[in-house]
């Protein structure tokens, strides 16, 4: 969740710092945000492997995932580039996304992790956004207005928005369509 945290607030510093620290800060938070992927996926594949898994470890490893998710999303909104509505946008979409996947749970469906746009589709299309925004010349970084507009950062948050709903959708139709079944 440290990580998640600090990708979070390197992106929404590319906004306010000098060229130079902001190729710093997007490269430091693409880094960060793989650092998160890994360090949860490490950690359910300890528990597993030693056969450790528990409820309340389930709702441990849920929290910092949904808080992470949101802080990254939402300072990708405020980074440069971003649209803050959008970030919070995404925020609620991708805590909604996990909402639906644990509802299913709950109801009797088991957990349904189809996507698009799960957690790991998410922070890889804000990893490639922070690593061309790191990485490529200002000028190949198009704004749709003059000043602080829609950028790389907007578009990358737009595809996540959309993926998202695509996502919601699927979810819950298998999800019905594995509770409308007949239980033999």
């Amino acid at each position: 969740m440290i990580a998640g945290i600090t990708a979070g607030v390197c992106l929404a510093a590319t906004a306010y710092t000098p060229s130079l620290t902001t190729r710093a800060a997007w490269l430091l938070a693409a880094c960060l945000v793989q650092v998160r992927l890994l360090a949860n996926m490490f950690d359910g594949m300890v528990a597993i492997e030693q056969d450790r898994q528990s409820p309340l470890g389930e709702l441990y490893n849920e929290i910092p995932d949904r808080v992470s998710d949101a802080v990254i999303l939402i300072g990708l909104g405020y980074a440069a580039g971003g649209d803050i509505m959008l970030g919070y946008v995404a925020a609620c979409l991708a805590i909604f996304v996990a909402y639906v996947r644990a509802m299913g749970g709950m109801a009797g469906a088991g957990q349904v992790f189809c996507g698009p746009m799960a957690k790991p589709q998410r922070m890889f299309v804000v990893t490639v956004v922070a690593l061309y925004c790191a990485l490529t010349p200002s000028s190949w970084q198009p704004t749709l207005a003059e000043g602080p507009g829609w950028g790389v950062s907007a578009a990358g948050l737009a595809v996540i928005i959309l993926g998202c709903a695509l996502t919601t959708v699927r979810r819950l139709r298998r999800i019905g369509g594995s509770l409308a079944e007949p239980v033999p």
